[in-house]
């Protein structure tokens, strides 16, 4: 192995021999990968296609042992650090230019126990990977909408889905955490155990650790759930979006529907003259009994003169899956995010004017639909802070072509503009794309300085520096 030369935390270079290298190689059970070397490129590759960078040295880790031997290495050769679960981040943070990736994506193992309703998830699970295990028991942890979300970066933001009205955030349902710590240790993180890192891990993002493992509680869901998509001509969307916010503010717990304005894709429900006209879609979910959910969607199901409502019995790692579709990986992607109590007319008609004019066919508009259980934990009681969040806008563009940045993170940051003196100013940590280091603070609101203070205790060097970053005090 030649030598390679590897970022450092401080901003310059160091050359690293390759007998180094080798050394590093022979103490891990997974693989180190560097450029030339084969499965280079789909090592770096993540989700989101605007992201072609080239790390310097890949350790594709198979266990905690081989995390603490790459922590260990990089803390030796003080090198610059990132660290890749699911790859799906939209600010590809999992990957830097001549970096070393510490690589958990080989760590899927999902292990269940039904009687004690836990499952322990390794580091690199998808969320499909734990709907399957969990499904088999008729058990599921509140995840997010998207199957090949990474488990790990979807956590450690916080976490929500459409079990997160009825059995709060990923994060709430989070029982311990296993991690390796900025100096290569392996400690528990857990309302028992190191106590503070674990609120600093439910909402912190990446900041304080490499997490090879999360033990979850879960909930009874499924195996089959009643949920499905109600489409109406975008010609109808103010009023639909009255009625929507009408029927969600007094929705009990159960029933998640959230909107998503778009151009409508080839689905097979559809009848064609409407493939590729904007439409809005209401998509809904129960997470209680069949016969209950057909009483409880019965008042959004009779809104408006709908084109297709497919709303009927889903296998809930199918409605898991429901989207992925329009959510495959190598695409453009550029994301802006805000946060709402309440759903102005103002910024109903902000939003119905500009995706009057989507800037491609794949890019979207949806708003979630949070509140019950979200919102009745205290905002201190995690580093999740934004509890009072009934509702989150993401503005999704999404193209192929180069030649589409411009006009379409153009119109995204317009529209985010414009619909901004009615959001609360906060913003989910997940969705913030790498150009918005200035909305930091408004991602962790009130619990940033305690998070600060976490920070210098668990990363004084701010060797995790590679996310929405928080710093510490000895950087401040």
């Amino acid at each position: 192995m030649i030598e390679t030369t590897i970022h450092t935390r401080a901003g310059g270079t160091v050359t690293v021999p390759g007998t180094t290298l080798e050394t590093l190689r022979q103490s891990v059970s997974g693989e180190v990968i560097v450029s030339g070397d084969g499965g280079y490129d789909e090592a770096r590759a993540i989700w989101n296609g605007m992201i072609d960078r080239r790390p310097a040295v890949i350790v594709a880790c198979r266990n905690t042992r081989d995390v603490q031997a790459a922590v260990r290495f990089a803390v030796e050769h003080d090198l610059l650090t990132t660290v890749r679960g699911g790859g799906h981040n939209i600010a590809g943070s999992a990957v830097a230019d001549g970096a070393m990736m510490i690589d958990l994506s080989r760590m899927r193992d999902v292990r269940v126990d039904p009687k004690r309703r836990v499952a322990r998830v390794e580091g690199g699970a998808l969320l499909s990977d734990v709907d399957a295990a969990t499904q088999e028991h008729g058990l599921a942890v509140p995840l997010g909408i998207n199957s090949t979300t990474g488990v790990a970066g979807l956590t450690l933001g916080g976490g929500f889905g459409w079990l997160s009205r009825k059995h709060g955030l990923t994060v709430d349902s989070l029982i311990s955490a296993e991690v390796v710590t900025a100096d290569g240790r392996r400690v528990v993180a857990s309302k028992d155990e190191n106590e503070d890192l674990f609120w600093a891990l439910r909402g912190g993002g990446g900041n304080f650790g490499v997490v090879t493992a999360f033990e979850f509680r879960l909930h009874p869901v499924g195996p089959e759930v009643l949920s499905g998509l109600i489409v109406h001509p975008f010609e109808d969307a103010p009023s639909v979006l009255r009625q929507y916010r009408a029927f969600t503010e007094q929705a009990p717990d159960d029933v998640s529907v959230w909107v998503v304005l778009r151009k409508a894709p080839p689905l097979p429900f559809l009848p064609e003259e409407w493939h590729g006209r904007e439409v809005l879609v209401l998509a809904a979910f129960y997470a209680g009994s069949m016969e209950d959910g057909e009483q409880a969607l019965q008042p959004v199901r009779d809104i408006g003169n709908p084109i297709a409502d497919v709303i009927g019995p889903h296998p809930y790692t199918g409605w898991q899956q429901a989207f992925d579709p329009l959510l495959t990986p190598g695409a453009r992607n550029y994301w802006k995010s805000h946060d709402f109590t309440e759903l102005d007319d103002g910024m109903l008609d902000t939003v119905l004017e500009r995706v009057a004019a989507l800037p491609s066919p794949e890019c979207e508009v949806f708003i979630a639909h949070l509140g019950g259980a979200t919102g009745r934990i205290s905002p201190d009681a995690t580093a999740y802070p934004h509890r009072a969040t009934r509702y989150i806008m993401n503005v999704h563009t999404r193209w192929s072509d180069p030649e589409g940045d411009t006009p379409c993170v153009k119109w995204a940051r317009e529209l985010f503009e414009a619909a901004a003196p009615y959001s609360t100013g906060g913003v989910y940590v997940n969705f913030m794309p790498d150009d918005e280091v200035a909305r930091i603070g408004a991602a962790y609101g009130p619990n940033y300085d305690r998070l600060v203070e976490l920070k210098q205790r668990w990363d004084p060097d701010n060797r995790f520096r590679a996310n929405q970053n928080i710093r510490p005090v000895t950087e401040a």
